[in-house]
């Protein structure tokens, strides 16, 4: 089937870009002209391009083995400190690989949120916001993937990998839904296309033919939706290797730990390195309501490792100062340690932590008191996070979409950005 578009009509890729070029913002900018006299500056632009990858710790990890240890208090558990890089800052000793990189670090252990049970603290902790029964609130993923992502990408601009819950885009439309692997990494079997690439073109004309018809008899925006979801489809299957990271593995195994988590993290950076701007990484198990101990010092070990692993070869990369890492679950533990060794849910004083794309390394921000229960100083509640999230990843904080008649900014109204924490 021939097109009827002209060849003279057809963009050529240098042509398009001295048209315009995406902005951080997610919109476009028109008529550079005479600044595109070669590629170079479209190169550069993408160069800086921000990304964000999402260490989830699905179930929640405590702050108590992990960054902010009471020693010596009834609440503090068998673990003991150990040093970091950073004078005077010390965390859990079943960390040590992370110990050696606090310097890259911004570790907030004053974190207050308000959904203390893990299907509610999921979606807040993905979106900023409680669920509500008439409107649904994209994840944070989704809105990068809008503000940072290419529609023309062959590669899914929102990944999840190995993660539990999802929340999805939302208002913002199917083009923002995650696209997620396995734990094990691996592609969705519906990822490939079973048909021979002269048979799928054929049918693919067919299809654009009857579809161009019924857009002109039907305006319905499923139509363009469904339109959309095809031509993504078909735009991957140039891009499928891509998630293969085999032959990498044989050479970054050391760095990242012989783990699904340490493969996942390798993964994640083949990805951003490619241009995909939000990627997700789930690691489970954290829900230690028994035997909390044994439990996070067996999860800690591949996790730690492949986290520092990530944040150095970002760094050899280059890609650390753009790429934001955001390490967090969807709630912290209880200071109290239950009659079966656990801890359960608590959400009055916990810790995140951020890395790279202008985040200050080595600083501790917040304070609890001496068995944990509160906050003394610096509070950071869900929206000041997420405000400073996206401020870091040059999205203003304030930006508002509309859900019917709604104004919805993508953090709440009355969130602050926690310019302590930026550079």
């Amino acid at each position: 089937m021939q097109s009827n578009c002209p060849r003279h009509e057809h963009l050529s890729r240098r042509s398009l870009l001295k048209g315009c070029v995406a902005t951080t913002a997610g919109g476009t900018l028109m008529n550079w002209g005479g600044l595109f006299h070669s590629l170079a500056l479209a190169d550069d632009v993408q160069k800086k391009q921000k990304h964000c990858i999402l260490l989830w710790m699905n179930g929640g990890a405590s702050q108590f083995e992990t960054f902010d240890m009471k020693v010596g208090r009834p609440v503090g558990g068998p673990a003991r400190p150990i040093s970091t890089n950073v004078a005077g800052t010390q965390i859990c000793e079943w960390m040590p690989t992370i110990a050696k990189h606090m310097d890259k670090l911004c570790v907030i252990r004053s974190m207050r949120t308000s959904q203390v049970d893990h299907p509610q603290g999921i979606h807040l902790m993905h979106t900023a916001y409680s669920e509500a029964a008439n409107i649904r609130f994209p994840e944070i993923g989704a809105v990068v993937a809008r503000y940072l992502g290419r529609e023309d990408s062959a590669l899914p601009n929102f990944i999840k990998i190995g993660s539990n819950g999802e929340s999805g885009s939302g208002f913002l439309g199917p083009k923002y839904q995650p696209f997620g692997l396995g734990h094990d990494g691996q592609l969705p079997p519906f990822a490939r296309s079973p048909i021979k690439p002269d048979v799928e073109s054929r049918r693919n004309d067919l299809r654009m033919f009857l579809e161009d018809i019924h857009a002109t008899r039907h305006k319905a925006e499923t139509a363009r939706m469904h339109v959309e979801a095809y031509a993504s489809a078909r735009r991957l299957q140039s891009a499928l290797g891509t998630f293969k990271i085999d032959e990498q593995w044989t050479k970054y195994e050391s760095q990242y730990g012989d783990s699904f988590f340490g493969r996942n993290c390798l993964l994640a950076r083949q990805l951003v390195e490619a241009g995909v701007p939000f990627v997700e990484v789930g690691h489970s198990g954290y829900d230690t309501h028994t035997d909390n101990f044994t439990g996070h010092k067996g999860l800690l070990a591949p996790m730690e490792f492949a986290w520092a692993g990530l944040m150095t070869d970002l760094a050899d990369r280059g890609l650390l100062d753009q790429t934001l890492i955001v390490w967090m679950g969807e709630i912290g533990r209880t200071p109290q340690i239950n009659n079966r060794a656990g801890r359960d849910h608590y959400v009055r004083a916990w810790s995140t932590a951020l890395a790279g794309c202008g985040v200050k390394g080595g600083l501790i921000h917040g304070e609890t008191d001496r068995d944990g229960h509160d906050v003394t100083s610096g509070k950071v509640t869900e929206g000041d996070f997420f405000a400073t999230i996206y401020e870091a990843l040059g999205i203003a904080p304030n930006t508002e979409h509309f859900a019917g008649s709604r104004p919805v900014p993508i953090a709440p109204f009355g969130s602050n950005v926690v310019k302590e924490l930026l550079a």
